[in-house]
């Protein structure tokens, strides 16, 4: 990777293809992912499964529920549980994801078959991706800095029953400062997508008139992040746009088939 781009700033596909090398060259090693598939998924929904009990003792449940992506484990972890009840017919919750607009695999992605590593040593999985060997830029929300989406979200966003939204890195800054004035909690970028996407719904309801309960999942703290914090506060931080040119070169690598 650094031969072919130097000034390479990495990605999670990247470091899956690392460690899956690094497994395949040891014998006394394997390698078990820890993002984007399935069954990591359904291994993470403990945490909705506690958020349920957490409600039923608040007495409520709630209207919209919203999450930050990146390959998806989060998100799902908390919206599946409570995705079961939509399914069933049971309650009509909304469910949000919040992913950043310089990595946007899902609202600018493509849904189709793609490796889950840059360098294609994965199985080919159906999700929405920009190319597997696409680099996101260096924004500081690291964890959400990977180039496809876990295939059960991406099945849920296809068939209508989720729906995700894109921030730049100013503005979800600017939400975390808000959330940390008023709770005492200093976010992780990655959570600050959530935490603006819940500011935004919150707005939005107050502006229509309309009660909801909004549960987001704070997935992590800010305490090694402190210095993209300073760089936000002394007006050195920068928004970046996905780089259409490298999506398209990306994109064209992808697996053509008929499926």
């Amino acid at each position: 990777m650094l031969e072919r781009d130097p000034e390479s700033l990495g990605s999670l596909g990247i470091a899956i293809s690392e460690a899956s090398e690094d497994a395949a060259t040891h014998d006394d090693t394997n390698y078990s992912l820890g993002s984007v598939l399935n069954h990591v998924l359904m291994h993470q929904t403990v945490v909705g499964e506690e958020c349920r009990l957490q409600m039923e003792m608040a007495g409520d449940y709630p209207d919209i529920v919203i999450g930050c992506i990146g390959g998806g484990s989060n998100y799902a972890g908390l919206a599946f549980p409570f995705m079961r009840d939509r399914l069933a017919g049971k309650k009509q919750v909304e469910f949000l994801a919040a992913e950043p607009s310089a990595c946007p695999t899902v609202t600018k992605g493509k849904l189709t078959y793609d490796f889950g590593d840059a360098l294609g040593s994965t199985p080919l999985f159906m999700m929405h991706t920009l190319g597997h060997d696409f680099t996101p830029p260096g924004i500081h929300a690291g964890g959400l800095r990977y180039h496809a989406m876990a295939p059960l979200i991406s099945a849920l966003v296809d068939t209508g029953n989720m729906s995700a939204v894109a921030y730049g890195q100013t503005e979800i800054f600017e939400a975390a400062l808000t959330f940390a004035r008023a709770e005492a909690i200093i976010p992780a970028p990655e959570s600050s997508h959530a935490i603006k996407a819940t500011i935004d719904q919150a707005i939005k309801a107050r502006d229509a008139g309309e009660e909801k309960v909004i549960l987001f999942n704070l997935s992590g703290h800010g305490h090694f992040d402190m210095s993209a914090y300073d760089q936000y506060l002394s007006g050195k931080l920068m928004d970046y746009a996905y780089p259409e040119e490298k999506i398209r070169e990306s994109m064209a690598k992808i697996p053509q088939g008929r499926w």
